[in-house]
């Protein structure tokens, strides 16, 4: 079952990816932007993989297991506050958009939380997946305020600049966090379909709104 969230949350996302952020960033055309903005974002996910693992290995060596994918939950949650950003964004560009902005993340906050909280084990998995939960929605709702404030009238340059970094955060949590979690069970066509019925799934909703 957890795999099978995995594997369609992961397909949400790159639906998101191909069809909402990508696209934005070709579009404007600033090539050298695009390239800091997306070599930071991998850069910061990276620094953020490396604060996991310290944090999991003193775990370890302390004789208590983290039950929590501390890996998982740092790229989830920058992926959260950066959906916030590009939907108060989206609104200030206009209704419509937004409005297919706000559809598209908000199937893709739903299925990363549903993943995220299926990583979850041990005795307290309970309060830890309502704190997760309290947390991603302060998250999003931050990121819709910031965007909406701060970046509604921000320079081609700058938000050519936020877009790619969300861009190079997406397609890291996609390939090196959520498949490859889902990949640590025996894979089967069905569980393989989940990543396909996802990618389909946002990208009909968006063709009919």
């Amino acid at each position: 079952m957890q795999s099978a969230v995995q594997h369609i949350a992961a397909g949400v996302l790159f639906a998101a990816l191909a069809t909402e952020r990508l696209p934005d960033v070709v579009h404007r055309r600033l090539p050298w932007v695009t390239l800091g903005g997306f070599a930071l974002g991998v850069i910061a996910m990276l620094l953020l993989k490396a604060l996991a693992r310290r944090l999991e290995a003193r775990e370890e060596e302390t004789s208590s297991p983290l039950a929590l994918p501390i890996s998982l939950l740092l790229a989830s949650a920058l992926d959260i506050a950066l959906d916030g950003l590009l939907i108060g964004v989206s609104f200030a560009a206009g209704e419509r958009q937004g409005l297919l902005i706000t559809i598209a993340m908000t199937l893709e906050v739903l299925f990363l939380g549903v993943a995220t909280a299926a990583a979850m084990r041990g005795p307290k998995a309970r309060s830890q997946v309502l704190a997760t939960t309290i947390t991603f929605a302060v998250l999003l709702m931050a990121g819709a305020g910031i965007g909406a404030y701060f970046l509604a009238s921000a320079s081609p340059p700058v938000l050519d600049g936020v877009l790619s970094f969300g861009v190079a955060a997406l397609l890291y949590l996609v390939t090196e966090e959520l498949l490859t979690e889902a990949h640590e069970v025996d894979e089967t066509p069905l569980l393989t379909s989940m990543f396909f019925v996802g990618f389909l799934a946002l990208l009909m909703i968006e063709m009919m709104v």
